[in-house]
């Protein structure tokens, strides 16, 4: 999401120098210049493919199938100026010209973030500010001392949009801050981050938005939170102010509606938030967490080798140890996403970008 996930790789851009349309034109491979797809250390990956050529294109999650992806994308050279969440087939049909045809599926009113599939792939749940102002909310400055901060829009609201028949219902409403919803692979219950009492936590609720239950009570953000793959598990980013001075900041952005995401560590913990344990203690930025399909082990995006550029995929089994690095690239790899059956890995990068701003989408095999 612009406000907390893909503004990282936005992040990355501005430190190294998410309109009406219903379909997005992305431009073709040639509109990059010839730089590896892959590098040579990235062992794990296979038959790496480019799947958006140009603009801010981030988050795509997989359709219970395997056969499509959502995500979002900031495409102001196509009338896209703010987050707009579109669906991408992947199935041979769809590809046949080797032109991916995404369709919009999100309004193209305000800011929207934070797609997934609900099971069955017909209903795709996201957050939008719309309701509050059709326009795109305005982008905060940067926080004390310049430091970069994540805006909190409490016009953040999460829908429900069937894909057949275009029907949009709000559900788990409040007047604050309810984004980042992700699916269990159960199918029965999702999670999401709001700030309904007070603070950035995590809670879960039916797939109609019924029966919230809160997860977290720590004081500091939590947020991005996945399921493993049997559902009985939780793994998101989390800060942790911890001196009077840290605590004063946080709650002074929080009030504000903003949060500085320049420093976030890895927990896990059960889905009703029994047995919490943080599994990262590097420092730097850890997030974009995502289960290993073993559920043993959690791929997730880091800065802390250098504590600004590049940032990278790692993967850390679920007790903190072996931690291994997946991705190469110069400036920015992030979300990485397995696809249900565990075959192939999505996510996104800076690489092939003609030395552009653009981040695009990118799939691999994923291999052992």
């Amino acid at each position: 999401m612009k406000t907390n996930h893909t503004v990282f790789a936005l992040f990355a851009v501005a430190l190294l120098t998410q309109c009406a349309t219903t379909e997005q034109p992305p431009a073709g491979p040639e509109a990059a210049e010839a730089n590896p797809l892959a590098y040579a250390q990235e062992t794990h990956l296979a038959n790496v493919r480019q799947l958006t050529f140009g603009g801010d294109n981030a988050e795509a999650y997989w359709a219970f199938n395997n056969d499509a992806l959502v995500y979002q994308t900031t495409q102001p050279q196509a009338g896209i100026p703010c987050d707009r969440i579109f669906v991408m087939p992947l199935d041979e049909e769809a590809t046949a010209d080797g032109k991916r045809k995404p369709v919009q599926v999100s309004n193209g009113l305000g800011r929207t973030t934070c797609p997934y599939f609900l099971p069955g792939d017909s209903v795709v749940v996201f957050a939008s500010t719309h309701a509050a102002d059709s326009a795109c909310p305005e982008v905060p400055e940067r926080g004390p001392e310049g430091r970069y901060v994540w805006p909190i829009y409490d016009s953040y609201d999460m829908y429900l949009k069937n894909l057949n028949t275009g029907e949009t219902t709000a559900i788990a409403v409040s007047d604050t801050y309810d984004a980042e919803a992700t699916v269990s692979p159960k199918g029965d219950r999702m999670v999401f981050t709001s700030t309904r009492d007070g603070d950035l936590d995590l809670y879960t609720c039916d797939l109609d938005g019924q029966n919230v239950v809160r997860v977290t009570s720590e004081l500091g953000y939590d947020g991005g939170a996945f399921f493993s793959p049997d559902g009985e598990w939780l793994v998101w980013r989390a800060s942790r102010p911890s001196t009077p001075e840290d605590i004063a900041k946080y709650k002074g952005l929080l009030s504000k509606g903003m949060v500085e995401p320049t420093s976030m560590e890895l927990f896990v913990a059960r889905t009703d938030g029994s047995e919490m344990r943080q599994i990262t203690e590097l420092g730097g930025a850890n997030w974009a967490p995502f289960f290993h399909p073993d559920g043993k082990r959690i791929l997730f995006s880091s800065n802390h080798a250098t504590g600004r550029f590049p940032f990278n995929i790692y993967m850390i089994d679920v007790t903190g140890e072996n931690l291994t690095q997946i991705t190469y690239d110069e400036a920015f790899d992030s979300f990485p996403m397995f696809s249900p059956d565990g075959t192939k890995l999505a996510f996104s990068s800076n690489r092939n970008n003609g030395r552009t701003r653009n981040t695009n989408l990118f799939v691999a095999d994923w291999v052992e």
